[in-house]
Parts: structure tokens; C-alpha cells; sequence
């Protein structure tokens, strides 16, 4: 976001530039409005035309300068760029600005849309060979200018080129065609374009159709305003270009073969049907190879070509740095010896009378400067020392932040398992207190059951009683029943036989038992 932010603002500031007529460094507001309106419709950014009015509410109605004007731009158009828009329309914009300023010869031989595509040739060129876009300088072209010139800008070759001075006998149509197969194959990817017939694939009729082809598709048109697309073939690493011989009175032929489908082509000559096989061929190689197109390829080298020489250029710019830091010092202490020598020389020549004394000053001064050497080699070797033992004490830190980043991971990774073991020990905590409640609970209800089981035992021993006591009733009653005469009797389940009907109903007893029972009766009675 960064680099396209600066690539904006570079056009953003000659478009800025080309309103300041009178060279004062402002733009009025109401050139800034229609400015910022322009902006976010190429950019297409939602405009708010109230904001620049809020944004200089508290200012003069003066114009504004290029300082004043970045913060709205910044707030309100560049920080809600997305890379959703066209490029070449916004760079069109900033240059219809700026053509009128750097213009100045009319009539031009070329059209301005010719000159527009010149302009942003030239920037593509120059970032393709690995430097920034320098619009005050061509070295290389110096036609008809002064040697005093560095170079030519990009408004004046423009105008060289508008002029005729390169394209002396060509018209304004041949000019133009050579500028647009240059910027679309640089530019817009086109390798190879041109009009050829094509084999429908349900009718089986041959239409003339424009064919474009990119590093990766071939499109086709109806003509070559590219306004009415027919139709794509896809090309990858499976595809094959093929020649055919003629046919059903076509000539030309090559076929297009690929995943899907196979598309008949006829190209007007020879020369050209040989053209297209061969740049279809050369793009479904680099697609095989996983390469981009060649120029785009020289354009990475060239780059890092130049970052490899500009840090080499650093490198050595340093290097040449430190030996000049290395060759004052070495000047400052030879001049401290050629003043001490100078010294020396002094103090010699006010002794040369006395030969003697001479002689062992000559000696001491001799011994002195033995051990200025001496004390040289050795700063010399201290010197040494002292980068080895920088060097040593840099790895040493260096050894020393990693294995402080090593126990900081450590550290994290024991604080998590510190927290996972915390965690876990707080649910099995949970998980206990739960179970003695549970238990707990359990216990009560054993209890309550328990308390039941003995109410439920206790009410069943007192029925019990009363069965047995109800038992022994009903026997006393039974034999008390049984020495009596008359139709009482115990009321018992009865047979599955039919049964009695008198006046009161269905009988409790079977005839059988009514004659038994009249049996019984007649004896007992003739025995009384």
C-alpha cells in the first residue's frame, strides 16, 4: 500500500504543480475542488464535497499551498484507495493537467493520446531498467540541443518526436501504430495481434476476427476497437500449437489444441501463419516453464542488477569511508613524529658543538624513537585486539538473545502449562464437589428410602395383624354358620357352572350343592 500510495502521490504533485500557473507554490480552491472531484472518480473513492470546504473552513479564501492541501488528500482520497482502478486512466488524468504547461510546440504530428502513451512509456522504461523515473535527464539522446545540456526531459523528447525528428518520411497513422505495438506489448502484455479467420465451432463457417495474444490468453474480436469480445482460448502448459496443410480452399491453417477444445485458424500468408505458430509456441514454453514474458524477465534482472550494484556501490563507499578515517589517523601520527623528529633535529643541531653530548642524544633519540615504534606496533595490536574482542562480544550478544529468546519460550510454555494444569486441577475440583453433593444427596434419599422401608414394614406387620386377626373371625363365623339351619352361607367364589336364578337374582351355589345342602338338612332334621 505504501509504494502505490507513492506512486500516486508522485502524479498527484505534477498535477498540483501544472495548476500553479504563476510558480508561487499555491492552487486556488476552486481548482483544488474540481482537482479532488477528478481524483475520486478515477480512483473511485466515494466523494465527500463538503469535506475540503470543512477541512479550510477556518482559513482565508487565498490559495492553497501543496503542505496545506496533504492532509485532506491523505485523509479523504488516500487512505481509501483500493487497488480496484485503472492506472492508465488516473495517469491520463494527471497528464491532461500537466500538457498544456509542457507543451508548447503545436501542431504535433502525433495525437495527444500517442503523446500520452509516450510519456508513460518512458516512466515504464526507465523503472524497468532499475532506477526511478529522473524525467530531467536522458544522457543517451542529445539531438540538436546544446552540449551544455545534460540531457533531454520526457516533455521535450515528446515534442522531438511530435516534430517528426525521429520519423522523418513517416505520417501521423504509421507513427501512431509503432507508439501503440511498443506500449501495448510493454504495457498492456499484447505479444502479438492482428486480424485472422477463425472456424466456428457448431457452424463450421469461417468470420474474420481480431486476435490478441497475452502471455496467457489469446482473445478475439470483432474488429479492433476491442469493443464486441468473441470469445478466449486459454492457454497453459497442455496446449499445442500445430500446423495444418490447406484445405477446402483455405490456406494458412494452424490449430490451436487445448484442454476442452481445438480452435481452426487461417492467417492471411505464409509469413504470417508462421509468426503466430511461433509467438504461441514461445508463450506456451514460458507458461511450461513457469517464466514470465521476456521483457518482464529482463525487467527483474535489470532491477536486481541494480540493487546488486547500488549495494555494492554502498559497500564500497563505506569501505573507502574507513580507510580515510585509517589515513588521517596514520597522517595525524606521522605528524606527530615528524614534530617530534623536528624536535629531535633541533635539539641536535644546538648540540653540535659537544660532540659527546651529541652522540648520546643521537642514542637516546634513537632509543626514543625505537620505542615510538614500538609503542605504534603496539597501539597497532591493541587496536586488533580491540576489534577482535568487539567481534567476540557481538556474537556473544548475539548468543545471548537467543537463548534469552529461547527461555522466554520456555518461560511461555511453562506459564501455559502452569494455566492448562490450574485449569484442569479447578474442574476436577468441580467435577469432586460435585460428586459429594451427589452423594450426599444419594445418602439422604438411602435414608429416606430406609425410613419407608420401615413405615411400609411396620403398616405391614400391623395389616398383617388384622388379616390374622379377620382370619380368625371369619372361622368362629364360618362355624357358627355351620350349625345353623337356613340359607345363610358364606359368600365364596362360585363354579364356572351355571348357576341358580331366584327371586333376588343369580344364586351364590349350583344345583348340585342345593341338593347336598337338602341332603344334609333332611338328616339333621330326622335325627333331631
Amino acid at each position: 500500500m505504501g509504494s502505490l500510495k507513492d506512486e500516486l502521490l508522485k502524479a498527484i504533485w505534477h498535477a498540483f504543480t501544472a495548476l500553479d500557473q504563476d510558480h508561487s507554490g499555491k492552487v486556488s480552491k476552486s481548482q483544488l475542488k474540481v482537482l479532488s472531484h477528478n481524483l475520486c472518480t478515477v480512483l473511485k473513492v466515494p466523494h465527500d464535497p463538503v469535506a475540503l470546504e470543512e477541512h479550510f473552513r477556518d482559513d482565508d479564501e487565498g490559495p492553497v499551498s501543496n503542505q496545506g492541501y496533504m492532509p485532506y488528500l491523505n485523509r479523504f482520497i488516500l487512505e481509501k484507495v483500493q487497488d480496484n482502478f485503472d492506472k492508465i486512466e488516473f495517469n491520463r488524468m494527471c497528464w491532461t493537467l500537466c500538457v498544456k504547461k509542457n507543451l508548447t510546440k503545436n501542431p504535433l504530428l502525433i495525437t495527444e493520446e500517442d503523446a500520452f502513451k509516450i510519456e508513460y512509456l518512458l516512466k515504464k522504461l526507465t523503472e524497468a531498467m532499475g532506477g526511478g523515473w529522473q524525467q530531467e535527464q536522458f544522457e543517451h539522446y542529445k539531438i540538436n540541443f546544446d552540449d551544455s545540456k545534460n540531457g533531454l526531459s520526457a516533455w521535450e523528447l515528446i515534442e522531438l518526436i511530435g516534430n517528426g525528428q525521429f520519423s522523418k518520411g513517416m505520417d501521423r497513422q504509421t507513427v501512431s501504430m509503432a507508439i501503440n505495438e511498443v506500449f501495448n506489448e510493454l504495457i498492456l502484455d499484447v505479444l502479438k495481434q492482428g486480424y485472422m479467420m477463425k472456424k466456428g465451432h457448431r457452424r463450421k463457417n469461417w468470420t474474420e476476427r481480431w486476435f490478441v495474444l497475452k502471455p496467457n490468453i489469446i482473445s478475439y474480436y470483432v474488429s479492433e476497437d476491442l469493443k464486441d469480445k468473441k470469445g478466449d482460448i486459454l492457454l497453459d502448459e497442455n496446449c499445442c500449437v500445430e500446423s495444418l496443410p490447406d484445405k477446402d480452399g483455405k490456406k494458412c491453417l494452424f490449430l490451436v489444441k487445448c484442454f476442452d477444445k481445438t480452435f481452426e485458424i487461417s492467417a492471411s500468408d505464409k509469413k504470417k501463419k508462421q509468426e503466430w505458430i511461433q509467438a504461441i509456441h514461445s508463450t506456451i514454453h514460458l507458461l511450461k516453464l513457469g517464466s514470465p514474458p521476456p521483457h518482464k524477465e529482463a525487467r527483474q534482472r535489470r532491477k536486481e542488477l541494480r540493487k546488486k550494484q547500488l549495494a555494492e556501490q554502498e559497500e564500497l563507499e563505506r569501505q573507502m569511508k574507513e580507510l580515510q578515517v585509517a589515513n588521517e589517523s596514520k597522517q595525524q601520527e606521522l605528524e606527530a613524529v615528524r614534530k617530534i623528529r623536528q624536535q629531535m633535529e633541533e635539539q641536535v643541531a644546538q648540540k653540535s658543538s659537544e660532540l659527546e653530548q651529541y652522540l648520546q642524544r643521537v642514542r637516546e633519540l634513537e632509543d626514543m624513537y625505537l620505542k615510538l615504534q614500538e609503542a605504534l606496533e603496539d597501539e597497532r595490536q591493541a587496536r586488533q585486539d580491540e576489534e577482535t574482542v568487539r567481534k567476540l562480544q557481538a556474537r556473544l550478544l548475539e548468543e545471548e538473545s537467543s537463548k534469552r529468546a529461547e527461555l522466554e519460550k520456555w518461560h511461555l510454555e511453562q506459564q501455559q502449562a502452569i494455566q492448562t494444569t490450574e485449569a484442569e486441577k479447578q474442574e476436577l475440583e468441580n467435577q469432586r464437589v460435585l460428586k459429594e453433593q451427589a452423594l450426599q444427596e444419594a445418602m439422604e434419599q438411602l435414608e429416606q428410602l430406609e425410613l419407608e422401608r420401615k413405615q411400609a414394614l411396620e403398616q405391614y406387620e400391623e395389616v398383617k395383624k388384622k388379616l390374622e386377626m379377620a382370619t380368625d373371625k371369619t372361622k368362629s363365623w364360618k362355624d357358627k354358620v355351620a350349625h345353623h339351619e337356613g340359607l345363610i352361607r358364606l359368600i365364596e367364589p362360585g363354579s364356572k357352572n351355571p348357576h341358580l336364578i331366584t327371586n333376588w337374582g343369580p344364586a351364590a351355589f349350583t344345583e348340585a350343592e342345593l341338593e347336598e345342602r337338602e341332603k344334609n338338612w333332611k338328616e339333621k332334621k330326622t335325627t333331631e
